[in-house]
């Protein structure tokens, strides 16, 4: 019998976030976006040496940050430089949920132009979420035309996007 390269359960990209108080993140994961703690390995001070919580059908994982092996928080370095999309049925309802949890909201969920309705907030812990959901198919050709109304729209050469 052969060993998979990808384990049961795994996407071949699975998020890995290093926090800051990584107990408290766990919690504001379960309170915000229902998320399922699936394993925990605790370091001998208590901390959070590894975990894994299943968002939807999508494992992430979790570990405390360690600044003597380099393994820095957004709270460390000063800010994140990604974000975390998260597709859920009701992106408006999960949107709340997750700033009454402690989230804080960058940008409200609205209506956007490549057919998703989103909002974006940031964790407690400095990790950046995009929580929406897909509420129109489109062809690549309507995105690329309602991209280039928006533009056109914020430079002020027209007064309306097709949304």
């Amino acid at each position: 019998m052969s060993v998979k390269a990808k384990p049961d359960g795994y996407h071949t990209a699975t998020p890995y976030l290093v926090i800051r108080g990584a107990k408290d993140a766990i919690e504001f994961y379960k309170n915000a976006f229902g998320a399922k703690e699936l394993l925990r390995l605790e370091n001998p001070d208590g901390s959070v040496a590894h975990a894994e919580v299943l968002i939807g059908d999508s494992p992430i994982m979790i570990g405390e940050e360690m600044k003597e092996m380099g393994y820095l928080s957004p709270k460390s370095v000063g800010g994140t430089g990604s974000s975390i999309m998260l597709y859920v049925d009701d992106a408006d309802s999960i949107f709340a949920q997750a700033v009454a949890a402690g989230g804080q909201e960058e940008r409200p969920v609205a209506d956007q132009f490549y057919g998703d309705r989103s909002g974006m907030l940031l964790d407690p812990f400095g990790h950046r979420w995009a929580v929406a959901t897909h509420i129109e198919d489109l062809t690549q050709d309507e995105v690329n035309r309602r991209f280039a109304e928006m533009l056109n729209c914020q430079s002020g050469e027209s007064s309306t996007v097709n949304n």
